[in-house]
């Protein structure tokens, strides 16, 4: 496993390309790499010379999502950590523990990420699975290889979608229905179609073009760019975003409650068993 999850480069001025480095594990989200990824971020946000931000992802896939190997209690695997959001209480018993867990790591960092006052790229190529979309997803622009592949296979697990629900804004009310109930592979083409990717090019020239793409934008003023960015948010946000994704997230954390009192763990075992075949 490797002993640095996030990569920190400068391919050109203003210009930072940062990289999930756990190619081994399909770069699956475990806490450090959570926090290495969010640390990076900021490192990029308060550097001034810092125009435009790049999420790559090192290996064949962008991300599998979670990482549900990670052992440990939900104390035990906080405490390395300095929180970055206001809720605590890791070490409660019930829902209250894990709720405070999955509102600080995967809605409050992908909620931080969105927010950043700088244009970000995800470059995004092979699957992005699930949590992976809440990598992806707070992105300003996805640039996605030709063969890249999205899917949310959270409700065959008992769950009703990731913690970021951003589903009705990427996809429109009726693809993000059906991306859920079925859980089918959304691909990279689809994807370009219904206005969640920006631009498709071959996995060979993916690099390239997203790097060509973020110098495009470097060229404009900082705080021009931070402003356009903020305008937009703003307008998602009007239209009732924020509410939305609170509401889904509080279902999530029933959805987990449930299974616990159903089945002893958090998520439904029989769609763990289908993720381990796929």
């Amino acid at each position: 496993m490797s002993d640095t999850p996030i990569l920190y480069e400068t391919p050109a001025d203003h210009i930072v390309r940062i990289v999930l480095n756990r190619p081994e594990s399909r770069n699956a989200q475990d806490t450090s790499l959570l926090y290495a990824l969010n640390d990076a971020f900021d490192r990029a946000a308060r550097d001034d010379e810092v125009k435009v931000i790049i999420l790559a992802a090192a290996g064949p896939h962008f991300s599998s999502g979670h990482d549900l190997r990670e052992g440990g209690s939900i104390a035990e695997q906080m405490s390395p950590f300095d929180v970055v959001g206001t809720w605590c209480g890791f070490g409660c018993a019930g829902a209250e523990g894990r709720m405070a867990r999955e509102k600080e790591i995967y809605l409050g960092l992908s909620e931080r990420w969105r927010n950043i006052p700088k244009p970000t790229i995800a470059q995004v190529q092979g699957k992005c699975i699930s949590g992976g979309l809440m990598l992806a997803w707070p992105c300003d622009l996805i640039v996605a290889s030709d063969d890249a592949a999205f899917c949310d296979n959270t409700v065959g697990m008992g769950v009703g979608g990731v913690e970021y629900f951003a589903h009705p804004w990427e996809l429109g009310p009726r693809k993000a229905k059906e991306l859920l109930f079925t859980a089918d592979w959304l691909t990279a083409q689809d994807a370009k179609a219904l206005g969640m990717v920006n631009h498709l090019v071959p996995a060979d020239e993916l690099a390239a073009f997203t790097l060509a793409l973020a110098i495009r934008i470097a060229a404009k003023p900082l705080f021009a760019l931070k402003l356009a960015k903020e305008a937009v948010n703003a307008a998602e946000d009007a239209q009732g975003r924020v509410g939305a994704m609170t509401t889904a997230f509080a279902l999530h954390q029933l959805a987990h409650t449930h299974n616990v009192v159903v089945h002893g763990v958090p998520v439904d075992p029989s769609g763990l068993q289908v993720r381990r075949k796929t």
